[in-house]
C-alpha cells in the first residue's frame, strides 16, 4: 500500500513568461518570414497551456501519470507542470458530517434515536483517492456503522442510582470518546482524520418514550423517598434521645411507638399535617 508524496511543481508565472515568448515568436515570424513552418509552435502553445494549474488554500491536487500516482502538490499558487498529468482536486478543509437520526437497539435492546456529528478531513490524499472508492460516502456509511456497533454496547440507561455500569446517558464523555476511537479506526484506510466525534441526538424511540418517562419518574420517586425515610428516621431518632436526655418527658413502650408514629407521618407525608389538639391522655 502506497502512501501519499508531495511533489513541487513548477512555478507557472516563469511557464507563462516563456508561453509569451513562443507566441510572440510565432507572430513574429509569421509576419517577417511568412513561413508557415512557425504554426508548428502553435502546438508548443496548447502544450504549455494544458499543464497551468491553481491550487487553493487548504486544498491539494494529486497528480497521475497514464495510471500511475506521481505525487501531490498541496502547495497553494499558480503551478505547472506536464500536460499529461490528470489532476485530482481534493480538499484539505474541515468538514461537518451530522448524520441521520438512526433508530437502533441498545445493550438491552431497547429501541433508541442516536446520531452523530462528526468533525473530519483528509489527512492522506494518497488514501482518499485511490484505496476507497467516493471517500465523502465512505465517510458515511462507515460513521453510521460506528454509530450501530457503539448503541450495541451500552444501555441508553441503567434505572439504576448507584450508575454502576456505563450508560449512553450517563457516560456521555467516556462514550464519546470510545465513539471516535472507532470511527477513526475504522476512516483510518481512507485517509481520513477524525478530529471530533460526538452523539449529537439520543433518546428512546416514540414507541417507548412514554412509557420510559413513567418508569424514569417511578425511579425517581422511589429514590427521593428512599431518601426522605432515611432521614426521617435520622430525625425521629435524635428527637427520643433530645427529649429523653433533657428529661423533657419518660417515654414507655407505648408513646414511643405513637411519637415514633406521628413524626413519620409529619415528616414523609405528601401534604402538610394538620394538627390535632388533645385534650386528654395518650391513653384515653
Amino acid at each position: 500500500m502506497k502512501n501519499e508524496q508531495n511533489i513541487k511543481a513548477s512555478n507557472g508565472y516563469v511557464v507563462l513568461v516563456v508561453l509569451l515568448l513562443v507566441i510572440v515568436t510565432i507572430v513574429v515570424g509569421l509576419i517577417m518570414t511568412e513561413n508557415p513552418l512557425f504554426l508548428l509552435l502553435i502546438l508548443a502553445v496548447i502544450f504549455i497551456v494544458k499543464g497551468f494549474f491553481v491550487v487553493n488554500p487548504n486544498s491539494s491536487k494529486v497528480m497521475v501519470l497514464f495510471g500511475a500516482y506521481k505525487g501531490t502538490v498541496k502547495d497553494n499558487g499558480f503551478f505547472w507542470t506536464n500536460p499529461f498529468y490528470t489532476r485530482q482536486r481534493i480538499s484539505l478543509r474541515a468538514r461537518n458530517f451530522d448524520s441521520e437520526r438512526l433508530k437502533v437497539n441498545d445493550k438491552i435492546g431497547n429501541p433508541i434515536l442516536i446520531n452523530v456529528i462528526l468533525v473530519w478531513k483528509v489527512s492522506d490524499t494518497y488514501k482518499a483517492a485511490f484505496d476507497v472508492d467516493h471517500y465523502e460516502e465512505f465517510v458515511r456509511v462507515q460513521t453510521d456503522a460506528a454509530v450501530r456497533k457503539l448503541a450495541g454496547s451500552y444501555s441508553y440507561d441503567s434505572f439504576d442510582d448507584k450508575q454502576e455500569e456505563m450508560t449512553l446517558r450517563s457516560g456521555m464523555d467516556e462514550v464519546n470518546e470510545a465513539l471516535e476511537d472507532e470511527i477513526t479506526e475504522r476512516l483510518a484506510m481512507a485517509g481520513i482524520e477524525v478530529m471530533e466525534a460526538r452523539i449529537g441526538y439520543l433518546a428512546y424511540a416514540p414507541e417507548i418514550a412514554s412509557s420510559m418517562l413513567k418508569r424514569q419518574q417511578a425511579v425517581a420517586i422511589v429514590a427521593a423517598r428512599k431518601k426522605i425515610v432515611e432521614g426521617a428516621v435520622g430525625m425521629v431518632e435524635d428527637a427520643l434521645l433530645k427529649l429523653s436526655e433533657d428529661g423533657i418527658i419518660e417515654f414507655d413502650d407505648d408513646k414511643k411507638a405513637s411519637m415514633v408514629s406521628n413524626l413519620m407521618v409529619v415528616l414523609c407525608g405528601d401534604k402538610e399535617a394538620t394538627p390535632v389538639i388533645n385534650t386528654g391522655t395518650l391513653h384515653s
